[in-house]
């Protein structure tokens, strides 16, 4: 489970393992590191000492790219006429953003940003093309089908974004920019793999895309890709994100949930979710405009992870408003983390979509089991999330209609002493599009049927 792990057996050493221990955790591909202490190393007696500096033989980090490299890269990017950024979580871990949106402005190429990058390039940008990915947008998933060239930045083409492997981007020259060696290659093998950090790989294409145009003036003209931008535009057009606003009485739509929260609340809040339905919904319908400010499990797929997380980003940036958005099953998973939070002032708000059932699960029971449910129907009435909250020191509210959404949601926003637990009550048959099937083609995207009949 972790990057790397000691095992003290002198109590001397402490001091080296540590040191190694956050040099290890926060260089090169980020991870988590473990240090075993003994109980007889515990209560030893030792001298406390600082080394100068960390010898791990064994240990590289990478730091520039290669130049042949970028120079390869670069030509590629002169030749492609529908090139894409597939811009992973890494480009955050480098803070490569200010250098990504740099490149973005010298190419004028378009950019998917996959669920751990939400946020490293800005929805709001028409260069954003959303995300990559099984609960994608239509343009962005087809947009990497039909592409000839991926540039990956800080991505491991994990199968959430490729489908079927052998049917993704079959079109598509490949430049895999990574820290690590061991993923460059792992699935797609790249044309050009680029074993660097990511901000530096990235400032050496901007500077090689920079040099060239100074020798001519019309290398990487805008004109040069509009074919492929009026393509990704009909796409964006035809296809956009959709639900149907008229819903079943007595419940509210997720998605109208999601963007109300989004309206509501400043562009630099830090937006927090569980797995499921609406950690999906959560990524699609918020905009992201600044780093850092989704944190999410990812590929770990950790439920229960909303609230404690939530917490630590409230302690990491006091200044900024935190929002958790959360299904009832992971919220009964470490509901109890907020009494931690009214305890030690920790004044984070939590948006339950409740659907009484473990909604993604049952959405695949529907799709590909002949609604041949499960193991999946979850109480509407126990527990009592309002009452619950209220014990454990929170302000409780319960929301089962449209109107009720908007100022649910003000009054939690005013609410800066305690946590908050909005109840938000959603249609159980509310399924999340677009998608595409576990082991399918990227091809056999399924969008909402509303707008298949289109």
């Amino acid at each position: 489970m972790t990057k790397h792990n000691w095992l003290v057996t002198d109590a001397e050493d402490i001091p080296r393992i540590v040191q190694e221990a956050f040099y290890v955790a926060t260089t090169g591909r980020p991870g988590p590191v473990l240090i075993d202490f003994p109980k007889d190393i515990a209560n030893a007696q030792m001298t406390w000492h600082f080394d100068d500096e960390v010898d791990l033989p064994g240990y590289k980090v990478l730091g520039a790219p290669d130049p042949a490299a970028i120079k390869a890269a670069v030509e590629l990017l002169r030749d492609a006429r529908r090139p894409v950024l597939y811009v992973g979580g890494g480009v955050l871990k480098a803070d490569a953003t200010t250098a990504l949106r740099q490149l973005v402005e010298e190419t004028n190429i378009p950019v998917v940003t996959t669920l751990m990058a939400r946020g490293a390039f800005p929805d709001s940008d028409s260069h954003c093309l959303g995300m990559p990915g099984m609960h994608g947008t239509y343009t962005a998933v087809t947009a990497m089908q039909r592409a000839d060239l991926l540039v990956a930045l800080g991505s491991r083409f994990d199968d959430r974004v490729t489908g079927k492997v052998s049917a993704f981007a079959p079109f598509a020259k490949v430049v895999h920019l990574d820290i690590d060696k061991a993923e460059i290659g792992k699935v797609r093998r790249p044309d050009v793999p680029i074993a660097a950090d990511c901000r530096l790989g990235i400032e050496a294409l901007v500077a090689a895309v920079v040099e060239q145009r100074q020798r001519n003036a019309s290398f990487f003209s805008r004109e040069r890709l509009s074919e492929w931008w009026a393509e990704l535009d009909s796409w964006r057009e035809q296809f956009p994100l959709f639900y149907e606003e008229e819903g079943e009485p007595g419940f509210v739509k997720p998605q109208y949930v999601i963007e109300q929260l989004r309206d509501a609340t400043p562009d630099d809040t830090i937006l927090v979710a569980g797995v499921g339905q609406h950690q999906m919904w959560a990524a699609q319908h918020w905009r992201f405009e600044h780093p850092r400010t989704w944190v999410n499990s990812g590929g770990l797929g950790t439920m229960g992870f909303a609230v404690p997380a939530a917490l630590g980003a409230k302690v990491g940036r006091p200044e900024q408003m935190v929002w958790a958005v959360d299904g009832d099953g992971c919220f009964q998973m470490t509901a109890q983390e907020l009494i931690t939070a009214t305890v030690e002032r920790i004044p984070v708000k939590i948006a339950i979509l409740n659907n009484s059932y473990l909604g993604m699960v049952r959405q695949w029971q529907h799709m590909f089991y002949e609604e041949r449910y499960s193991e999946v129907y979850l109480s509407p009435d126990v527990p009592n999330y309002v009452g619950w909250a209220e014990s454990m020191g929170c302000v409780g509210i319960r929301v089962s209609a449209p109107e009720e959404v908007r100022p649910a949601i003000e009054k939690a926003n005013a609410v800066d002493d305690r946590p908050v637990v909005i109840d938000f009550r959603i249609d159980a048959k509310e399924h999340v599009f677009p998608m595409v099937a576990a082991g399918a083609s990227n091809d056999d995207i399924v969008v909402h049927p509303k707008l298949a009949q289109r």
